[in-house]
Order: C-alpha cells, then structure tokens, then sequence
C-alpha cells in the first residue's frame, strides 16, 4: 500500500470535508487537553460507542478537522498490512498532505503488530503530533500498556449507555426499557435490538475470546460466558464451571480471564483488607450488559431484580473502578470505597428485606469503621444514586 492508497482509506474515516454527526454525549472524564507525549486510550467492548467518541474528541478539544486522521484498523482494505510500518506510512503521508500539528484517531488498534512500541517511540520524540487509540481488549490495551507505554498514556474506560445517556436516546424511556434494552447505542432506538444483541454476542466471543485463547471451537467459549451470566450476583466456582463444560480448572480460568479482558463479564471480588483473603474467596461475576444478557440466558435474563443488581454494579464499576462483595451469615451486594470508610451496598426491587438490613448489621459490626449504608431500589436508581466517589477522584 502506498501513501495515496492510504488516504484514500483514511479519507473514508475522516471528516475533512463535513463536520461528524451529532451524538448522545457520553459520561467519561477527559483529560484537559491532549498532548503530544501522552497518548490518551480509550478501551472497552465492542459497539460501546469508542468510533463515536473520537469523533466527539474532535469538538471537545476544538481539533481542526482536517487534521484529525481517523482510521479504523478492522477496514479489510487494511488486513494485509497491519504491521508498524503502515503506522509510519500513515504519518508521514497525513503530514505530507497536510503540513502542520495533526491529531491521529486510530479505531481498534489491537490488531497492528508492534504498535505499543511505535507509539511508544513516537511519544519519546513528541513532534508535535496527538495520538488517540482505542481497542476491544483489556488485555492488550492494559497489560501490555504497563511495559510498553508505562507514564505515556492516559487511559479512559467507554461502557455501553448508563440510564442518564440511554434517556438522552429515548427521552420517554423507563427503567424497565433500559434494563430490558440494555445500553449498547444502536439497540437502545432499534426494533431489531434482540438481532443486534445477539450478533454482538457471537462476533465478541469470536473475535475477542477465541482468537485470544486460540480454542478450537466457540462453543466452551460461549456456555462459559452464559454460565457467568446466569449466576449473575451469584459466587462463582471456577472448579465447579469446569467440570460443568468438562474442562480442566485452568482452561476455564483461562476462559473467564478472556471473557474479562473483552469486557463481557466483569468480576467482583471479596471484600477483605487482606489480599490473601481476597484471593481464596470466590468471585461474583455481572455482564457487560443487561440486554446482553437478556438474550444469551434462560428465563432468569428477566428477573427484573438481578437486571437492576446488574446494573448497580455496571453504575458503580464505571464510577469507581472497583466492585467488591462481602458474605457473612447474610450478604452484602457490593462494597465500594468512601471518603469515610467502606460502603455497603445493597440492591433490591422495592423495599430492602430485614435480610438484607440483617447482612448490613452484619457487616458492620465485622468493619465498625464502614460508612452508613446505600440502599438502592427501582425508584432510587432511575431517580440518580448517590456520587459514592471518594472526594478528589
């Protein structure tokens, strides 16, 4: 491929000649500005709205659009030559038509060999040019970040719609629409949601999944993720899932970690001080979605009660990173960090059970410095839960 070839792709991408379409803006913090030896990364599942959101970068940061080169590097035109050199290629033909401060908006960038280096030289020798990268993978995009780009990169996690952003799709939404819809972007205004949400399913487990782990078949891939889903709020036992597929334990951790690093499930662990603790406790696990797991489940996708547990944790684990579970004689859904010590967390339809206000009792009298309680219900979580965030995050 050569320099005008390239430009023809990019120009495929790119607005230099019309602004981007308008979008539902979303709930992420941004950096203040974008900088020439620090690459700001973007990561999160497929059909999030990564694409949109760098092109919403291009007013958030006032960027002159003809020279933001937007790429997406899943475009087949791009297949053969995924490799660094097609990185090279591209700023030198984009600045060569275009002399000055250019910004480079590279969609998926996981599937170039040798990319985090490039960057990495690129930021070593900031020349003026702004990076912004997305991917669909957590492992690629987080692990390999820690050699390759360590103190170069700012890192945003994108989810699907929170309920805030999906009534700015659907004004005349209800709670009951979004848990059942779920939050990826097209399915929120599309009557073929369920279609949508079903491809996404197959096309991640494919692509993100068994690629990575290099299985043979998608079939273990997809009954383990639905057996995470369907125990959604629920301890899982890595033994017990392995048996079930009639696999060894550390393939099905193998699979459970894939499943985490392309954003289906996410893990919740126990809430202990002590990491040893921590580690011999089982996890929970909660969907990416509520709508994808509505349509890859048994009836109990539509156990309204669980679909709001679900989305608390997807609320909490986008606002404060992490999520944790306690268990005593009762349970506390989730566990999150306050400004004036742990905070419990318990989720119900309507009015909380005297369990649930035992479990809390429970929790506090085993962490006396524990903060006082959130009880979230139906009524609450569409009215707006609290900002738990610990002051200065």
């Amino acid at each position: 491929m050569n320099s005008a070839d390239f430009l023809r792709v990019a120009a495929d991408w790119s607005h230099w000649e019309a602004p981007p379409p308008a979008s539902i803006p979303r709930s992420v913090s941004l950096p203040a500005e974008l900088r020439s030896d620090i690459a700001l990364i973007v990561q999160g599942v497929r059909r999030s709205g990564k694409s949109t959101l760098l092109r919403r970068l291009i007013d958030h940061y006032r960027l002159d659009p003809a020279r933001c080169l937007f790429v997406n590097f899943e475009d087949p035109r791009l297949a053969p030559v995924l490799d660094h050199e097609t990185l090279t290629l591209m700023v030198e033909s984009f600045e060569a038509d275009r002399p000055g401060e250019c910004t480079f908006l590279l969609d998926e960038i996981q599937w170039v060999e040798g990319w985090q280096r490039w960057l990495r030289s690129e930021l070593d020798r900031p020349r003026g040019r702004r990076f912004v990268v997305t991917g669909s993978n957590a492992h690629l995009l987080s692990g390999e970040l820690g050699s390759s780009l360590t103190g170069r990169h700012h890192t945003v996690e994108l989810f699907p719609f929170d309920f805030d952003e999906f009534r700015h799709a659907r004004p005349d939404a209800t709670l009951h629409d979004y848990l059942f819809c779920g939050g990826f972007p097209a399915t929120a205004i599309s009557p073929d949601r369920d279609l949508l949400l079903r491809g996404y399913f197959q096309d991640i487990v494919e692509r993100d999944m068994r690629e990575r782990v290099a299985a043979r078949s998608t079939l273990p891939l997809r009954h383990l993720v639905q057996m995470l889903y369907e125990s959604a709020g629920s301890e899982m036992s890595v033994r017990r899932a392995a048996a079930a597929l009639g696999i060894s334990v550390d393939t099905a951790g193998l699979y459970i970690e894939a499943a985490e690093s392309a954003y289906l499930a996410m893990s919740c662990p126990f809430f202990a001080w002590s990491a040893r603790k921590r580690m011999v406790r089982n996890r929970k696990f909660y969907p990416v979605d509520t709508g994808l797991r509505r349509v890859s489940v048994t009836a109990t996708g539509q156990d309204r009660g669980k679909q709001l547990e679900c989305a608390t944790f997807l609320l909490l684990r986008r606002r404060l990173g992490q999520v944790f579970y306690w268990r005593g004689a009762g349970e506390v859904d989730f566990v999150v960090a306050g400004d004036r010590g742990p905070v419990p967390v318990q989720v119900s339809w309507g009015e909380p059970s005297e369990r649930s206000r035992r479990a809390v009792d429970e929790f506090h009298a085993a962490h006396p410095q524990a903060a006082e309680p959130v009880f979230v219900s139906a009524e609450s979580f569409a009215a707006g839960l609290p900002d738990l965030r610990p002051s200065g995050q």
